[in-house]
């Protein structure tokens, strides 16, 4: 039995509770995949694999189902941290070639930031699998310059969820994800 995934759609959410699981509950709640059992994955895009929305999506699912989802996730109970949970995707041009997914999660840094670095994360994947020659200390749009003017990655993009821990006593909890369905 193949179980190659034929689409994938993203979510993202963010929670607040005196527990951390609690609070993950929430951010799963928010991003709309509480009700499923989810098994984290590695981070192929795979080939032939279309992007659809998330309300399309959710519709194909069932309580209880198993999924299965590249999962960033990131908690914190310190008092005014920053926390992100971030999925870069980067898609190449050729719809037989596999892509990439990359999970970053990370303190401190403003979302704009961490949806860039995941970004970045899975469109480096690609393109040295790619053979695409390109300066890795050069900064993200210098290297989506390459990307782009090579031919071979036709989409990258980023979701992210971002939250500050509101108050003491308390745990965030963000969540981004892929989730395939087979």
């Amino acid at each position: 039995m193949s179980l190659i995934p034929k689409k994938v759609f993203f979510v993202e959410g963010k929670g607040f509770h005196k527990s951390k699981l609690a609070a993950f509950e929430q951010a799963l709640r928010d991003a709309g995949i509480e009700k499923y059992n989810i098994v984290n994955v590695s981070s192929i895009f795979p080939p032939y694999c279309i992007e659809i929305n998330k309300e399309d999506g959710l519709k194909q699912l069932r309580p209880g189902q198993i999924i299965y989802a590249v999962l960033a996730r990131v908690d914190s109970n310190e008092y005014n941290r920053v926390i992100c949970a971030s999925i870069g995707v980067a898609k190449p041009a050729e719809k037989s070639q596999y892509g990439y997914l990359a999970e970053y999660h990370t303190f401190g840094v403003k979302p704009e930031k961490a949806g860039e670095t995941a970004e970045d994360l899975a469109a480096e994947m690609l393109a040295t699998t790619l053979g695409i020659h390109f300066d890795p200390d050069a900064n993200y749009d210098e290297k989506k310059e390459v990307f782009k003017m090579d031919g071979k990655i036709v989409e990258t993009k980023s979701i992210t969820a971002s939250a500050t821990v509101r108050d003491e006593d308390e745990w965030a909890s963000v969540v981004a994800a892929a989730i395939f369905i087979l």
